[in-house]
């Protein structure tokens, strides 16, 4: 039986978002599984941009899906975004050291079979619905993750 990493993912911010799909797709080429749990602002990194609606929604959720990022590439940095320049800096840095952007390294995590799973509880209070986020995603609870985490061999919140 191979080893297993659970990440919880809190954090809605481009770096602390690049580091945990770097570990994500790394364990993977190690042949480790993977499991990665999103939570209230981490949901933000697994929204579809083509899927949001407005549609039955709060005055309150309709605040928070249009005030918030849409999806990864909309990600702020979580030090230094000075209202997206630090970002833009972070993202032409990479880009001179040949290093992929951030949506390569999630479509590399889902080719690679990083099983993504929104929390329910999540959702329902942030009012994001099943079909907003991508296809890959699964909506789990947090007695879910709590079941996978305790079978990991690495654990880690971001």
């Amino acid at each position: 039986m191979g080893k297993k990493l659970s990440i919880l993912m809190f954090s809605g911010e481009f770096d602390k978002a690049l580091a945990a799909l770097v570990l994500a797709n790394t364990a993977r080429e190690i042949d480790m599984e993977v499991n990665m749990f999103f939570a209230f602002w981490g949901l933000l990194l697994v929204r579809d941009p083509n899927k949001l609606t407005d549609e039955d929604k709060t005055i309150y959720e309709k605040i928070i899906a249009n005030l918030t990022p849409k999806g990864i590439e909309e990600l702020p940095l979580s030090r230094m975004n000075f209202a997206g320049i630090g970002k833009m800096m972070l993202e032409e840095m990479m880009k001179e050291s040949d290093t992929p952007p951030i949506e390569a390294f999630l479509k590399g995590a889902i080719n690679k079979g990083v099983k993504l799973r929104a929390c329910k509880l999540s959702c329902k209070v942030m009012g994001f619905k099943e079909d907003e986020f991508l296809d890959q995603v699964e909506i789990a609870t947090a007695a879910d993750y709590l079941d996978e985490a305790s079978m990991a061999d690495i654990q880690l919140f971001i």
